[in-house]
């Protein structure tokens, strides 16, 4: 096994994890902290980032990827909510259609230099989780290979 190839894996598994506690704890820190009151898009938003921080925490610890092919559907998922979330909060609707729940998923309870929202942040992750989940893969099937070529 090539140490370096193997580093690389470890690194980028780490910086996952890394990524989805810092995105954990923006929204506990929103919501706790601030007192934001998450609306329900929020909420499934959160449903699909927090099981990653023990996921890819575990897998980061232990150095196994198999898990990826595990946490991939969440992060696809939480960035599709994410970007239908920044969709509604973007395009003019009718406001009872945009009431999801206590809160309206129109808001902007963040708004930091005029296109910085929660679920812009949030996109921000699933994305950045999604291409280091996608280096370790990379990674580890250039570990594959190189194990074949030298057999």
């Amino acid at each position: 096994m090539n140490n370096q190839t193997q580093t690389k894996k470890s690194s980028w598994l780490f910086n996952a994890w890394a990524i989805s506690v810092v995105a954990t704890l923006g929204s506990l820190y929103l919501s706790e902290y601030l007192h934001f009151t998450p609306c329900s898009l929020c909420w499934y938003q959160r449903i699909f980032m927090y099981p990653l921080t023990i996921l890819l925490g575990i897998a980061s610890a232990r150095n196994h990827t198999f898990i990826i092919p595990y946490a991939l559907p969440l992060v696809i998922i939480g960035g599709l909510v994410s970007s239908y979330h920044i969709f509604i909060q973007e395009i003019p609707h009718d406001s009872a259609s945009a009431s999801c729940g206590p809160v309206s998923c129109q808001e902007d309870v963040l708004n930091a230099f005029g296109f910085l929202t929660v679920p812009m942040l949030a996109l921000v992750a699933f994305i950045l989780i999604f291409v280091a989940l996608l280096l370790v893969r990379r990674h580890e099937n250039r570990e594959i290979n190189s194990n074949k070529a030298s057999q």
